[in-house]
This record gives C-alpha cells, structure tokens and sequence, in this order.
C-alpha cells in the first residue's frame, strides 16, 4: 500500500513538473513571438508618421503655389501615392497589432507569418525598386521648386536648378534604395525568427 502512495505522488508530481515546463516554454515563445512582431510594427508606425509629414508638407506647398498649376499637379500625385502608402501601412499595423486572445499561440503565429510573407517576399515585394526613381524626382521637384520661389516651368529651364536636380536624385536613389534594402533584410530575418519559432511550437504540439 505504501509502495503504490509513493508511486501515485512520484506520477502526479512528475505530471505538475512536466506541466509547469510545457507552461514556461509557452510563455518565452509567447513573449519572443511578440518581440518579433513589434520590430515590424514600429516600421509600420514609422511610415504612418512620416506619410502624414509629407502630406501635410504637400498640402502647405500646393497652398503657396496656387498658380502653379504644373507644380499642384506633381504634388496631387505624390499626396495621393503618399496616401495610398499611408492607410496600406496603417491597415498592416491595425493586423499585426490586431490579438485575439482566444486564439492558440501557435494559429496566431502562423497567420502573421503569412501576412508578412506576403508583404516581404510575395509578388509586389519588390515594386519599390521601380516605385522609387519616379517618386524621387517628383520629390526633388517639389522641395526644390518651393525654396526657388518660382514657378515649376521657370526651374527646369535654369541649367544649375536642373544640375541639382540630377544630382540630388542620383545620390537620393542609392541612399534609397540602399537603406530599404538593408530594412528588408532585417524585416526577412525577424521573419525567419518568427518561422523558427512556429517550427518549435508545432514540434511540441506532437
């Protein structure tokens, strides 16, 4: 009778232990889940503010320029593609942060992980490399035509105001292209992060 109190305690205990480390693995993917995922949502809360900026930039110049009608018309365009970026951004932001607390850890990691393969390696991941050179002169065009206090037509006819317009696109593409490269190795390494770490929740689910 003694021998079989001693065995059942032994089992019980065994279980509470194997619980309490099942219990503790869960909760440091949990928290190493979340960790990853705010890496993406400060990018994204990131480009919300910066798209708001440039509008309002675009609104106030479009404002000064009222008889521009070339100039208003380059900033309509970029506060539209600015927009578009905007609410895009702000939705994805809205889905990571998004929690459903009746959903396993394991389901909630695999839905993020399909957002942001989509987002980072889908078919329009790379768009921005052809996105940027167009987007960059429209830019340039509209901080360079502001400060020089003329209309758009009288700036691209001036052979320095053109000079530095090249230039400044030059240098603005490489060091655009540079940088969202390098934010895109970090967002696909903070993906392959979070893959790893529904590799181990599904191995402990078996």
């Amino acid at each position: 009778m003694e021998t079989n109190r001693l065995q059942n305690i032994w089992k019980n205990n065994e279980t509470k232990i194997k619980l309490k480390t099942i219990n503790e693995l869960n909760q440091s993917l949990a928290a190493r889940s979340r960790q990853t995922i705010n890496n993406f949502l400060i990018f994204f809360a990131i480009d919300v503010f910066v798209c708001i900026g440039v509008i309002v930039f675009l609104i106030i110049t479009a404002l000064n320029r009222q008889g521009d009608i070339l100039y208003q018309a380059n900033n309509a365009v970029l506060s539209l593609v600015t927009l578009t970026a905007f609410v895009i951004s702000l939705l994805s932001w809205i889905k990571l942060r998004n929690n459903k607390f009746n959903l396993p850890l394991k389901e909630w990691v695999e839905q993020r992980i399909r957002l942001l393969s989509k987002w980072l390696l889908g078919k329009y991941s790379k768009l921005y490399i052809v996105l940027i050179p167009i987007l960059l002169v429209m830019i340039n065009i509209s901080i360079h035509v502001y400060y020089e206090y003329k209309p758009l037509i009288e700036v691209m006819k001036n052979e320095e105001s053109v000079i530095g317009l090249i230039i400044g696109f030059i240098i603005g593409v490489f060091v655009s292209i540079f940088a969202l490269n390098n934010i895109r190795r970090y967002q696909i390494k903070n993906l392959g992060y979070l893959k790893e770490i529904y590799a181990r929740l599904c191995n402990d689910a078996i």
